[in-house]
């Protein structure tokens, strides 16, 4: 199972009233897909809150995290190395594997090759899990 979080949606459609209720969203989850609109500087702090907060709750510990930088494809975005920095996702624990993914979801591109990552950090994942039950 995967859960998308769209801490900052600009649409408008109410995501912080949605937040509290990530944490059951998130439960028993195989993977994490967070989007991040690259245009939207001022609401970037909010995201990384959300995100530390979302990668640091008990069940996501080593979730595999899929950040999308999705409207890659304006001139005004920011790029892959400031929303790395903004978002500072080097901060997040050593033991959640993420990727961040350049985005245009209007016409696709970057999609395809996110979830991709994603699958196989999913994959990694369960097959280290698998090996340390062994080991039990």
């Amino acid at each position: 199972m995967l859960a998308r979080l769209d801490p900052v949606s600009s649409s408008g459609g109410g995501q912080e009233k949605l937040r509290p209720l990530w944490k059951s969203y998130t439960r028993c989850t195989d993977g994490i897909v967070f989007v991040v609109d690259s245009v939207d500087v001022e609401r970037m702090e909010e995201a990384k809150t959300e995100l530390h907060k979302i990668t640091r709750i008990s069940e996501n510990q080593g979730v595999p995290v899929l950040i999308v930088a999705n409207k890659q494809d304006l001139r005004n975005s920011l790029s892959l190395s400031e929303i790395e920095k903004l978002l500072a996702v080097s901060e997040l624990s050593s033991s959640t594997p993420w990727h961040l993914q350049p985005a245009c979801a209007i016409i696709g591109d970057g999609l395809k090759e996110g979830l991709e990552k994603l699958h196989d950090m999913i994959i990694k994942r369960r097959k280290m899990l698998r090996q340390q039950k062994k080991k039990r």
